[in-house]
């Protein structure tokens, strides 16, 4: 699968072939908090305005808890109301996926790390200029880097 990665100059980079992350049950839940697990493992939802990452307004990028892709920057993000962390595009369209999800009796489009199949939240129409779409995303399926440590990120396959 391509994707796009962070460089050691900690720059966006790609796209670049990266292997998909597959685990076991057993082997995600030894990596993962139980909420995490089942938020991006069990296809849950953490309770509006109770995420820690929500009222984040430092300058980074957000990556997939469970495998590291880097999925949103925070230069998309944007305050929608919602109660969930919101942002107006991905950090590179390679790096989610979409699914069509009909639980609980609606028509949603769920949003997935391209890499791992982390569930990330859902995707609507309702969003700010450009995309006008709003990626509703769990911040327990996300981690956070700030601005001057993305080098951190460096994707072996970037190299």
């Amino acid at each position: 699968m391509k994707v796009k990665v962070f460089g050691r100059d900690g720059r966006l980079t790609g796209p670049v072939e990266s292997a998909r992350v597959v685990k076991t049950d057993a082997e995600w839940r030894a990596q993962l908090t139980e909420e995490q697990y089942q938020i991006a493992r069990g296809k849950g939802t953490e309770r509006a305005f109770c995420g820690t990452l929500l009222d984040n307004k430092r300058g980074g990028v957000y990556s997939c808890v469970c495998c590291g892709l880097p999925l949103f920057a925070s230069d998309s993000k944007f305050n929608s109301g919602t109660g969930w962390p919101s942002f107006f595009q991905p950090v590179a369209d390679e790096n989610v996926t979409t699914e069509r999800d009909l639980a609980y009796g609606m028509v949603r489009t769920e949003i997935l790390c391209a890499r791992c199949d982390a569930h990330l939240g859902h995707v609507f129409d309702d969003g700010p200029a450009p995309t006008r779409l709003r990626f509703c995303v769990n911040s327990e399926s996300l981690a956070f880097t700030d601005q001057q440590d993305l080098a951190t990120l460096a994707d072996p396959a970037a190299a």
